[in-house]
């Protein structure tokens, strides 16, 4: 079996065709169904994000599926072939393990090291297990990539330091206050910027916020999302007089708040501090308002130059991810490889059983008096001495396994005339994973994988 994503990003494919490219959640089953009944296909999961749409399969051709699911997306969306592969990016087996396991850690997100991605991950392989699209393989594959991610942020400090000028804003005004829960901000404006500082704010507890635009309708929206008062633009001058943070992004050609007027606030303040910070093109606080008492003005190439020196920090803690992905890939392929021998192993285990079966009825047959429980001990330890021998040969088995070692399997195959056995199995397996390959996450013998959703709810 191999793995494939297929798909477009940030990196690969401008705004406008990730736009178009996009899956519409309510659709979602639908195209998984579809996904998994192509043909080679026997897998899938679908992640998809503003910034990405990716297509993950498990499959026995890779170019057949390759060219399948490219097929597939093309007319989905109804995009032009040639127009969709100038775009779109394909990676196969350990290059499919690694880009899944960079992009749940944030490695290949828009801004390095962002935590919301995980959940998207976490969200579309739980979306792909409910339509029956996941089975042993990706059960197994985006428990990893959970888990790796988890490690990833857990065990680096790649989100310790602000890197969008928005965060950046509010990360200064917490390491100058401390907590924000208890102080009280000033927005203004009502675009993207203040919604995405709005979030921030959120994030970090603060209660009191208050939203201020020239059109008042589109304060009050914003106030509404994170439980804040929208306040009239003709109010501005008392407000300044009574908050701690002031963060400014309007969309105003001119200064909104100049020098004079910061001069008859700071009267009004008696002393207390405020934390103000410009994040407008042009800006919206006049320069000068530096030199008012008690006023701590910021504007944004002081926040784009601790974005960038975060931005280094982080890519250093990216190096170190790196190697907790490159451990976990190793970790995963180990783990495929000692697929290869399972029907093998079931194969021995159904022999031996049932050569052990034969021998039971055959004592029974021979020794019609045995008791209840002399017939139990003998049944038991015979399984025993089975257990005992069928252990060395199924250890080798899971060690040599691997697309590199059929050779070697087949010797074993041989040793023990395990042929149609082993058929058998194969076969058992195939129908299994058809029917119920995501209702039990096992690969049909006694040797344990891990269910759907084991490990990835925490």
């Amino acid at each position: 079996m191999h793995i494939l994503v297929a798909g477009v990003n940030h990196r690969t494919a401008p705004i406008d065709m990730r736009e178009q490219l996009d899956f519409d959640p309510a659709e979602l089953s639908r195209a998984l169904e579809q996904l998994r009944d192509t043909k080679s296909i026997f897998e899938t999961v679908i992640v998809s994000t503003c910034n990405r749409s990716e297509v993950y399969v498990v499959t026995d051709r890779l170019r057949t599926s390759s060219y399948f699911t490219t097929t597939f997306l093309a007319d989905w969306f109804g995009v032009e072939r040639e127009t969709l592969e100038s775009v779109l990016f394909i990676k196969e087996d350990d290059d499919a393990v690694d880009h899944l396991f960079r992009v749940a850690c944030g490695l290949d997100s828009m801004i390095l090291g962002e935590t919301q991605i995980l959940g998207q991950v976490r969200d579309g392989f739980f979306a792909a297990q409910e339509a029956n699209a996941t089975g042993t393989i990706f059960n197994q594959l985006f428990k990893d990539a959970v888990t790796v991610a988890k490690r990833a942020h857990s065990h680096t400090m790649i989100n310790d330091n602000a890197v969008s000028v928005s965060y950046a804003a509010v990360e200064l005004a917490r390491h100058i206050f401390g907590s924000l829960d208890q102080k009280s901000v000033l927005l203004m404006g009502a675009g993207e910027m203040s919604e995405l500082t709005a979030e921030h704010l959120s994030s970090q507890g603060t209660k009191a916020m208050m939203v201020m635009n020239r059109t008042y309708d589109r304060a009050q929206d914003l106030a509404n999302r994170f439980s804040g008062t929208a306040v009239d633009f003709s109010t501005l001058e008392e407000k300044l007089a009574a908050v701690d943070i002031v963060i400014s992004s309007t969309g105003a050609r001119d200064t909104i708040v100049d020098q004079t007027m910061m001069e008859r606030v700071s009267k009004q303040r008696k002393g207390r501090p405020l934390f103000m910070v410009d994040i407008a093109v042009p800006r919206d606080l006049d320069p000068a308002i530096h030199d008012c008492d008690d006023v701590f003005l910021y504007d944004i190439d002081d926040l784009q130059d601790i974005v960038a020196s975060n931005l280094e920090q982080r890519k250093a803690e990216a190096e170190k991810i790196d190697t907790l992905i490159d451990e976990q890939r190793v970790a995963f392929k180990q783990w495929m490889d000692t697929l290869d021998a399972v029907p093998v192993i079931a194969a021995m285990r159904q022999k031996a059983m049932d050569i052990q079966s034969e021998t039971m009825e055959s004592i029974e047959r021979k020794m019609p008096d045995l008791s209840k429980r002399e017939r139990k001990v003998l049944n038991k330890h015979t399984k025993s001495i089975v257990n005992q021998l069928l252990r060395e040969p199924i250890q080798k088995a899971k060690e040599i396994s691997g697309s590199s070692a059929d050779a070697q399997l087949q010797l074993i195959v041989d040793l023990f005339d395990i042929q149609e056995e082993v058929a058998e199995q194969k076969e058992r397996q195939r129908n299994h994973n058809d029917q119920h390959g995501t209702e039990t996450g096992q690969y049909r013998s006694d040797v344990y994988v891990p269910a759907a959703g084991d490990g990835m709810s925490s």
